[in-house]
């Protein structure tokens, strides 16, 4: 056995895993390819044709480095590892993304490694543009807003917001998706691919968008600085600010960079100028910076010039592909019109079903109402035809009934005319009684004042007689019998008997004449009051018998009676008359 047949085969490929920003692919790589052939591998797997932005970046130690394409790939410091892992990485930063990014796919790797940048913090966003950008990777994730789909809490799951941004207010999750969602129900209608170019479009003008930062030194006394190196040129920082450079040198206005070991020298294109100079303290670190100074100009320079052929092409196939893309757009966009009028047609078609199906039920509970209620009806009517014969039978009663209070009421009528026909002359025998009261009282006052004056005749008759009595009485006792009187004094004697005597008799006829008539007067005032209670109770027995048949009468007469005559006092001797209502 030859010595040779004891060695171990080298093995002819080695495995490498690339890791995009969307997607893990791992391949099995030839030991003899370069890191171009792995290059062009995964951008063809990916179908990437916009090469130039983009490399692959391996970690090293504590930095990190990108992949040299003329090389072999094991040759450089890539980890022993297997599989190597490698990520696939936008290494240059176009200077307006609209106008150098071609491919969708192109556009779509910058969109998330940007966003991946903002939300780790490696670009510095201020909250309202954080929020705006925020709402632009939802439309190009979820696509448009659509309240009935896009329930509060769909965004719970979702990173869109970098750390210091939430912390920096006091507001809960569910305010942030508030505010978010506000924004994002604006781009209604954006496609995914414009949403995406729309969040660059702003990316792109935040300060530390596209910048690779490097520790620096100006001079051997170690001051710190930082090297920022992006699209456009060089950018001095202090270590403190990655947000205005204190100096910056333009692509356009530098002649040569080169470095000897640590130090870097920057030489502007205009001579009257000093040349800048710079430490870097790990070679590796200046191999870097070197690196991305030279891919950036190139591209600085490959952008002021025509377009390649290629590059032609490719703007022709994507105008191309995104006029066809719109076309399936608007396309897809009817169709999801007339879809989803066609949603609301059924939908508006079954909500017409079971409305319909509700009018269905409501009018098939109203039949069997209707069922239920004819029958009580039918009911109610037999009811209501015997209630008919019976008030029929009290109507014919009713009628009998108004016929005889009608004859009774030409009764009452004739009979009320009868009792005004008494009490008129009730009136007109009370009016004669008043009247025949006021002569008595008259006649009684004549009376007695006769009566006095009788009196007072006697009383000065009986005086004079006692005086003549007194002259007379010695002359009787002196003689046994008394002497005829003289003519005169028999004649006055005798006269004034005879006048004495017929006062008396005088009065005392009239005395009892007087007290005749007063009795008389009495008896018929007597007949009187009597004459008038029987009238009016007559009177109220006619009107609760009138009343009586007023209740069954169709005529609805009201009927008055007239007011009870008056009888003023009057006095007669010692009786007062009453007054008497009827």
């Amino acid at each position: 056995m030859s010595i040779l047949g004891l060695k171990k085969k080298q093995p002819k490929t080695f495995k490498v895993k690339v890791i995009t920003m969307d997607a893990e692919m791992e391949f099995s790589c030839e030991v003899k390819w370069k890191g171009k052939d792995l290059f062009d591998l995964v951008c063809r797997t990916i179908g990437l044709r916009e090469t130039w932005f983009f490399g692959l970046r391996y970690t090293v130690k504590d930095t990190y480095a990108w992949l040299k394409t003329e090389k072999r790939v094991l040759d450089q410091e890539v980890p022993k590892d297997s599989p190597i892992t490698f990520h696939f990485l936008a290494k240059f930063f176009p200077e307006k993304v609209e106008e150098e990014l071609v491919q969708e796919i192109t556009q779509h790797l910058f969109f998330l490694q940007v966003k991946k940048q903002i939300l780790d913090e490696e670009i510095f966003c201020s909250p309202e543009a954080s929020v705006l950008l925020a709402s632009y990777a939802v439309q190009a994730k979820y696509g448009d807003y659509d309240p009935n789909f896009h329930k509060p809490g769909f965004l719970a799951q979702d990173e869109l917001l970098p750390k210091r941004v939430l912390m920096q207010y006091q507001m809960t999750a569910d305010m942030w998706e508030e505010k978010i969602t506000a924004w994002y129900a604006e781009h209604r209608g954006i496609a995914r691919d414009e949403a995406e170019m729309d969040y660059l479009k702003i990316a792109q003008d935040l300060e530390m968008y596209g910048v690779s930062y490097f520790s620096i030194t100006q001079n051997k006394r170690d001051t710190e600085l930082l090297l920022g190196v992006d699209a456009q040129g060089l950018h001095i920082y202090n270590p403190n600010s990655k947000l205005n450079p204190n100096k910056s040198f333009p692509w356009s206005g530098i002649r040569n960079i080169s470095y000897s070991e640590k130090e870097f020298t920057i030489k502007p294109l205009d001579k009257k100028k000093d040349v800048f100079k710079f430490y870097s303290s790990q070679l590796r670190v200046n191999k870097l910076i070197l690196q991305l100074c030279i891919g950036n100009h190139d591209l600085f320079m490959r952008r002021r010039k025509a377009d390649s052929i290629e590059v032609q092409q490719m703007r022709a196939q994507a105008k191309e592909e995104k006029a066809r893309k719109k076309m399936e757009r608007q396309i897809l966009a009817r169709e999801k019109q007339l879809r989803e009028e066609a949603e609301r047609a059924k939908e508006e078609m079954e909500r017409r079903l079971f409305q319909l199906q509700d009018e269905a039920r409501l009018a098939n509970e109203a039949l069997l109402r209707s069922e239920e209620t004819a029958d009580l009806l039918a009911e109610k009517a037999q009811i209501a035809e015997e209630e008919a014969k019976l008030l029929a039978h009290k109507a014919a009663e009713a009628e009998q009934e108004r016929q005889r209070l009608e004859v009774t009421a030409m009764k009452t009528k004739e009979e009320k005319r009868l009792m005004e026909q008494k009490m008129r002359e009730a009136e007109q025998l009370a009016v004669k009684l008043v009247e025949q009261s006021e002569r008595r009282s008259k006649e009684a006052d004549h009376l007695k004042q006769d009566l006095s004056e009788a009196k007072d005749a006697e009383r000065r008759a009986k005086q004079k007689l006692l005086e003549i009595t007194k002259t007379t009485y010695p002359l009787i006792a002196a003689y046994s019998s008394p002497p005829p009187p003289p003519d005169g004094g028999d004649l006055n004697l005798e006269t004034g008997s005879v006048r004495m005597d017929f006062k008396d008799s005088d009065m005392k006829r009239l005395s009892m004449e007087i007290e005749r008539e007063r009795l008389e007067y009495m008896e018929k005032s007597k007949h009187l009051q009597d004459q008038l209670k029987e009238l009016k109770s007559e009177i109220e027995s006619l009107k609760l018998e009138e009343q009586q048949a007023g209740v069954f009468s169709h005529r609805g007469e009201a009927r008055v009676y007239p007011d009870p005559p008056y009888i003023p006092h009057s006095n007669v001797g010692h009786y007062d008359s009453e007054v008497i209502y009827i």
